[in-house]
């Protein structure tokens, strides 16, 4: 295991002081970008996990990949919280979210840190060179065109969000589903106990809920409208809450669209 971290580490370094960055060098920052979702299963228990946080708060700050909006979101398992640590972030959702796509890609098994890019390509999660190219790949890719709109600033710690989503008649597939994802940046913990003992702990962006809005018929429903509606938990910063719309679907996993839009403190 600390082989292991330790070559990460040393990739992580080379990613954070070489330059040019591949097409980071060439990013131009007036280009139309696509979104690209980058979910990355993590936990604090694992010694592994710490240089692949690092790595997409990176990639999510810096975002440079020509003609991607890289939207990263980390979904911390459950199956880490033993030795004597729980991972305050941790849901047994997020572990489930990540077993459906281990039956998707057909993995023997689940792991961290993965990295799992627009629901179609799964790759350790601080692989640098081959999640820049992998981000760029999927960038040319056809997709939804989908739109999220706050309805004011967050009162009562309760949102309501405008969601759109054109462009569906391209999609193959089976009914593509809407989601609505609440995340929170910019979050810590003090680890005491585990693989991490000792270690200070930060996050870019950790998802705290994520909720179907609705579903569309990509064939005789090429558009979907709606209003969705969420609750801010309580221990949640508001002015550190994002608001993400995304568009999957159900039985290939492929996200064909998404969207993230900041929250206005009330």
């Amino acid at each position: 295991m600390q082989r292991f971290a330790g070559a990460i580490f040393c990739a992580l370094t080379l990613f954070l002081c070489a330059r040019p960055l591949g097409s980071a060098a060439q990013v131009n920052p007036q280009a139309k970008r696509v979104p690209v979702l980058l979910e990355l299963f993590t936990s604090e228990g694992c010694s592994s996990c710490p240089p692949a946080d690092e790595l997409l708060a990176r990639l999510d700050r810096d975002q440079p990949v020509q003609g991607a909006e890289i939207i990263g979101i980390e979904e911390h398992v459950d199956y880490w919280n033993h030795d004597g640590w729980f991972d305050p972030y941790s849901s047994l959702d997020w572990t489930l979210r990540q077993t459906q796509y281990v039956d998707r890609f057909k993995g023997a098994t689940a792991y961290t840190p993965e990295l799992v890019i627009d629901g179609q390509r799964s790759i350790v999660g601080s692989r640098t060179q081959e999640i820049l190219d992998a981000i760029q790949e999927s960038a040319r890719r056809e997709r939804a065109n989908v739109t999220a709109k706050l309805q004011g600033p967050v009162a009562d710690r309760a949102l309501k969000v405008d969601v759109r989503v054109d462009n569906l008649s391209f999609a193959q597939g089976d009914a593509p589903e809407i989601w609505l994802a609440i995340a929170e940046r910019n979050v810590a913990s003090n680890v005491k106990a585990g693989e991490n003992a000792g270690k200070e702990l930060r996050h870019s962006v950790v998802l705290r809920s994520l909720k179907k809005v609705g579903a569309a018929n990509s064939k005789s429903e090429p558009a979907f409208s709606g209003t969705a509606e969420a609750k801010l938990g309580r221990d949640w910063k508001a002015d550190n809450i994002e608001v993400i719309v995304l568009v999957q679907e159900k039985k290939s996993r492929h996200v064909l669209g998404a969207a993230v839009v900041r929250v206005q403190p009330g």
